[in-house]
């Protein structure tokens, strides 16, 4: 089975409560969230098989291309996302801390599994435009050079799009401020 998740973001509630209808309408793919987020936008993740998620995202990319911010189809996702998009990741330990600033939660999710597959880091958070006026961040962590790498080839892969907002590689970060992250 091709197991891919897929998202859409649309700069109004409107238009994104009418897109998520019509993706769930177009093709077999489940619903992992659809809600509005910070400031007005919606977005949606879903699930499903590559080729319906596919055909999910073409369909409502046609009928509403004026209030889409950014998409993604993802093609076997790094395990390690669904756990940071819902905060329970549970790490023991964070050698190097790697952040990657977004412009959008399309764009944090792709940055996230794009690092995850790049090396031996381990993803904990992806905050998607929660509280952040539409911003996004994805935290991780690894060896230094682990984190070194999978943040400058995400940051890399997201600047093509234009939505790289920030980055930070913080070398053995202090243990009293990493327990407020966690």
């Amino acid at each position: 089975m091709n197991k891919a998740i897929g998202m859409v973001e649309y700069k109004t509630v409107s238009t994104g409560i009418k897109a998520a209808d019509m993706l769930v309408k177009t093709a077999d793919v489940e619903l992992i969230q659809a809600q509005t987020v910070c400031p007005g936008k919606f977005i949606i993740l879903f699930g499903g098989d590559l080729s319906a998620i596919r055909v999910s995202v073409d369909a409502v990319e046609k009928a509403y291309p004026e209030s889409l911010i950014d998409k993604f189809v993802l093609g076997n996702p790094h395990d390690s996302i669904f756990k940071a998009l819902s905060c329970t990741s549970e790490i023991e330990h964070v050698s190097a801390l790697g952040v990657i600033e977004t412009f959008t939660g399309a764009s944090a999710i792709v940055a996230a599994d794009h690092a995850a597959k790049t090396a031996q880091v381990d993803i904990f958070e992806i905050r998607v435009c929660r509280g952040m006026c539409g911003k996004s961040y994805v935290l991780l962590t690894g060896s230094v050079a682990a984190v070194t790498e999978a943040v400058n080839s995400s940051v890399a892969l997201i600047k093509e799009e234009g939505m790289i907002l920030d980055y930070a590689i913080v070398p053995n970060p202090s243990k009293e401020f990493v327990k407020t992250l966690m």
